[in-house]
């Protein structure tokens, strides 16, 4: 996955869609996606792009390929249990599910921040915008996560609602601790400055106590959480961070 801002191969489009189809279909593991010449005619790629795809593919542990009768391209591994924005992450297998966690707290966020945008002070914002500063100069993608989750704990106790503050805390102590792995997307670049920028802009609008920019911000907010969510279930505005 090229991080220097350089186009996707072919090839990498194809595995990217690949990727993005299991996810959103929870296609179970061991199913048959089909033969080699089958995704080819499919993605109308030629078969050294369909090679170098299904080798990204192997190497994410993704697919197994496999000849002779019967054979065909197999899922060998669920994909991310979420994507969120530019990030794929992996949580362990016990505990919450993680697509009910960040459910719960899109919701938290949405509600808290309403609040906050009348009850913040000076140090409440001085520490939203250190965590957004932080998101800035994340050096890895884990750092950007803890980055964000700190600028959203930040609103949540500038609201000054305790019992909802702590609630919060407790499910971004959960997705923290049960995170074994965060990998950035393709061209995600692009993904993260937009995140930043709603963000920054959502800092903005609470430090100004600007009701109605808060209100189009978490239009655009909750807008990125539709694409972070696994798509086989309803979106949390019923997905960006």
């Amino acid at each position: 996955m090229p991080e220097d801002g350089r186009p996707l191969s072919r090839a990498q489009r194809v595995a990217a869609d690949v990727e993005n189809e299991l996810l959103a279909e929870r296609t179970p593991v061991g199913a048959n996606l089909g033969r080699r010449t089958d995704l080819m005619e499919r993605f109308g790629v030629s078969p050294t792009v369909m090679n170098e795809a299904l080798r990204i593919l192997r190497d994410r542990g993704l697919v197994v390929v496999r000849s002779g009768p019967g054979g065909g391209v197999f899922v060998a591994s669920r994909p991310p249990q979420v994507r969120l924005g530019a990030l794929d992450l992996w949580f362990t297998g016990t505990g919450a599910d993680p697509l009910e966690l960040f459910e719960a707290r899109t919701h938290l966020e949405d509600v808290l921040a309403r609040v906050a945008v009348d009850r913040a002070g000076p140090s409440d914002v001085r520490d939203m915008e250190w965590a957004l500063e932080a998101m800035r100069s994340a050096a890895d993608p884990r750092a950007y996560l803890e980055a964000n989750l700190r600028l959203h704990l930040a609103i949540a106790r500038a609201a000054r609602i305790p019992v909802l503050a702590g609630m919060y805390e407790s499910i971004a102590a959960i997705i923290s601790g049960s995170l074994v792995r965060v990998e950035l997307l393709p061209g995600h670049e692009e993904m993260y400055a937009h995140n930043i920028q709603v963000h920054a802009e959502l800092v903005a609008a609470i430090r100004d106590g600007d009701r109605e920019a808060l209100d189009k911000v978490l239009g655009l907010h909750r807008g990125d959480l539709v694409r972070a969510v696994d798509s086989s279930r309803s979106p949390v505005t019923a997905d960006d961070s």
